[in-house]
């Protein structure tokens, strides 16, 4: 015998509005996005991947397990002083902490602090763009390098050395724009070279 929930009704035709909010959801993959703080990250620092927060978090939850590890051990141990003082320069040099001081900012890292070195967010603090989100879409249309690489991903990390390489790419049509505001065209430029 067939069991039967009833009559079996067509499903209406779906609304513009409603085939739009449908394709941004992945029923396959979907996650749970009710943490509030992820949420507040993913926006503030325009990330488009939420794959990047995950692994940020996962990083910074591995930092955090090592120093733990390293505060574990005793303060005269020759091993313990060698290792904070390699971690402690490798998150200065990345920029994720601003003083080698000692563990207790290492200790208390959060993802946060690898979205506050990506590179949108980078040219925001150097006054390269407005917004970070419009610094991500300068990125992804190819108009920033990094030193001589020209770099088309939001996600790129800058550290600090790499910080003061952050310029627009030679080509661009907003540095030909900044320079013509700033009267140093120059008249190669303005060939299109």
């Amino acid at each position: 015998p067939n069991a039967s929930f009833g009559p079996q009704i067509p499903m209406r035709k779906l609304k513009h509005h409603e085939r739009k909010l449908l394709k941004k959801v992945d029923f396959l993959e979907w996650r749970s996005t009710s943490n509030l703080r992820e949420t507040a990250v993913l926006r503030r620092f325009h990330i488009q991947r939420r794959d990047d927060y995950v692994e940020y978090s996962r990083l910074s939850g591995k930092i955090t397990k090592l120093v733990s590890k390293l505060k574990g051990l005793k303060s005269g141990d020759p091993f313990r002083i060698e290792k904070t003082e390699e971690l402690l320069s490798k998150l200065y040099d990345l920029g994720v902490i601003d003083k080698k001081s000692s563990l207790a900012k290492a200790e208390r890292l959060a993802a946060a602090a690898f979205a506050r070195r990506r590179l949108p967010v980078t040219m925001v603090r150097l006054k390269m763009a407005e917004t970070v989100k419009l610094a991500a879409q300068y990125v992804e249309q190819g108009h920033v390098r990094v030193g001589p690489n020209t770099v088309t991903d939001p996600g790129f990390l800058v550290s600090r050395q790499m910080e003061d390489f952050v310029t627009w790419t030679d080509g661009s049509k907003i540095r030909r724009t900044i320079a013509k505001y700033n009267d140093k065209l120059d008249d190669y430029d303005l060939l299109g070279n």
